[in-house]
């Protein structure tokens, strides 16, 4: 395992990845250990520019459209990450999986293509752990609710996002060892240790 990890966290609205991610770069600022943190989409400059074109309410592209969206945010930030790459700690909120997840899993896309883009984007770029966090449908939609905005991607039906998680736990069976399940239905607290734990780990 590398010293200088690409770290990412999955998982489904309100599922408590981004809490996470944020709590571990405030942690590793602390300890004063060099990281970067991204999000997808999102991340560099451009990236940011399309992540508000995929998640505005404002837009209804089909699915298609949307798979090529994201995998041209991911495009975005490739540089990026190859500049960190074994230099760093990468913490990436969301990555290659949630494109697995959502797209084929939840919208039905064709599985060997969205390997294939991704295979071509990523170009010897390894994920080296991956921290899921799973959540029920009541949890989320609660959550949900006390968000002061909702964008495109909140507004699914509940059995897309079973989908979804469903895809994200199936991707964790085919490989178990780089890969940590979060109940995010439990206390926050708790998990928070169990995250730090894995990641003083890692690093």
């Amino acid at each position: 395992m590398s010293k200088k990890p690409l770290i990412v966290f999955e998982g489904i609205e309100s599922s408590g990845k981004t809490n996470h991610i944020n709590n571990i770069a405030k942690h590793l600022k602390k300890k004063n250990i060099k990281f970067i943190k991204i999000r997808e989409p999102g991340g560099s400059k451009n990236s940011e520019k399309i992540r508000k074109l995929i998640l505005s309410n404002k837009s209804s592209f089909n699915q298609n459209t949307d798979l090529l969206l994201y995998f041209s945010a991911r495009s975005e930030n490739i540089d990026l990450i190859k500049k960190n790459y074994g230099k760093k700690i990468i913490l990436v909120d969301r990555f290659v999986d949630s494109t697995i997840a959502y797209q084929h899993y939840g919208m039905g896309i064709d599985i060997e293509l969205i390997n294939k883009i991704n295979n071509y984007l990523l170009k010897g770029i390894n994920i080296n752990f991956t921290f899921l966090n799973i959540v029920n449908s009541n949890n989320m939609r609660n959550r949900l609710l006390k968000r002061k905005k909702l964008n495109r991607y909140d507004r699914f039906s509940n059995n897309f996002y079973e989908r979804v998680q469903k895809g994200f736990v199936k991707i964790l069976k085919k490989n178990p060892k780089n890969y940590m399940k979060i109940n995010s239905n439990l206390n926050i607290m708790d998990n928070e240790k169990i995250i730090l734990n894995k990641i003083s780990e890692l690093i």
